[in-house]
């Protein structure tokens, strides 16, 4: 049987991938990790263990012991919490993806999944539709060290048979978790200011348009992708995904519709530069033509549904909806 286990489980994607993992495999196959202990309650439909991924002995002790045959490396120091600290967010981001990968070919394990990001893009890449294979010039440590993911992936793929998967995820948003420090997370922050009856301070233009996707999506995608025949995933850097594409300006007018007295301000910060050097849109035509990825959510359905939930998972005091 599959055993799984999710390196950085305790963030905005692991959470919720790792509960559609144990829907899947159930809950004892799978193995949730994290730094911090304290995400260990959020975790008591699967199995969870503490780890620092930096310590490759115990990293390999535990998929040895636990003979682990898939592994879901989700940890990660994010693109604007990275340029904050940009040598630690390089060790981390790259040599834990190495630890993995060694690991995988050591062991022969049967999967490896880590995400890229639209991070790996830079200013001097097509802006629409940005194609699978462009140009790349990250300008940010948190891209640089996609990029550079990306291509250790294909090796690994190519000399050593490591069934590795990767998406370029666009910005994910969701209601389960907090934002974690990332440029688009302020499309996340905006629902929980909507429901609080806050006005929101945006830190992006009005205008700057950046591709996103809402968590279900995410969580659909990937799965699809690592449930697909191995045949039939022809890309082993990383595939473009797609969800939609909208603009701050357009997320809070698609929540006024539900919230008619909300208001926002626009005070950009250095997170502009950092979203000015990324795609307005990207092309995954490869991804729905190799495993036939289908987005199922657009903007106002998002916000329907985030507005919907998202109260139960963090009451406010003055709640609107």
């Amino acid at each position: 049987m599959e055993k799984i286990l999710v390196i950085g489980a305790g963030g905005q994607l692991g959470s919720e991938l790792t509960q559609a993992l144990a829907n899947q495999f159930g809950g004892e196959q799978v193995i949730a990790t994290d730094l911090r202990d304290s995400a260990r309650s959020a975790f008591d439909f699967c199995r969870f263990q503490t780890l620092d991924v930096m310590n490759k002995e115990a990293l390999r002790d535990l998929v040895k012991e636990e003979k682990v045959t898939q592994i879901y490396h989700l940890a990660a120091v994010l693109s604007a919490t990275g340029e904050k600290n940009p040598l630690f967010a390089w060790h981390l981001n790259m040599d834990s993806l190495l630890y993995v990968l060694e690991l995988a070919k050591e062991q022969k394990l049967d999967k490896i999944y880590w995400p890229s990001s639209i991070a790996v893009f830079g200013p001097n890449t097509p802006k629409f539709n940005t194609p699978q294979f462009c140009v790349k010039e990250p300008n940010t440590v948190y891209g640089i060290s996609k990029q550079a993911g990306e291509r250790w992936c294909e090796y690994y793929f190519e000399k050593h048979g490591v069934d590795v998967r990767s998406l370029r995820y666009p910005g994910l948003i969701g209601y389960k978790s907090l934002p974690g420090g990332g440029t688009t997370d302020y499309a996340v922050d905006i629902y929980h200011k909507a429901i609080a009856n806050e006005k929101f301070n945006c830190f992006l233009r009005e205008d700057s348009y950046l591709p996103m996707m809402y968590m279900p999506d995410a969580i659909k995608a990937t799965l699809d992708l690592m449930n697909a025949p191995r045949e039939s995933v022809k890309i082993r850097s990383s595939y473009n995904l797609a969800g939609m594409s909208f603009s701050p300006k357009e997320i809070f007018e698609s929540i006024k519709k539900h919230v008619p007295d909300f208001q926002i301000e626009f005070n950009p910060d250095f997170r502009q530069a950092i979203a000015d050097s990324w795609p307005d849109s990207i092309d995954d035509s490869r991804a729905r033509e190799d495993w036939g990825w289908q987005p199922d959510y657009d903007l106002d359905g998002m916000t329907t549904d985030i507005l919907k939930n998202l109260p139960s998972y963090f009451p406010p005091k003055n709640t609107l909806i």
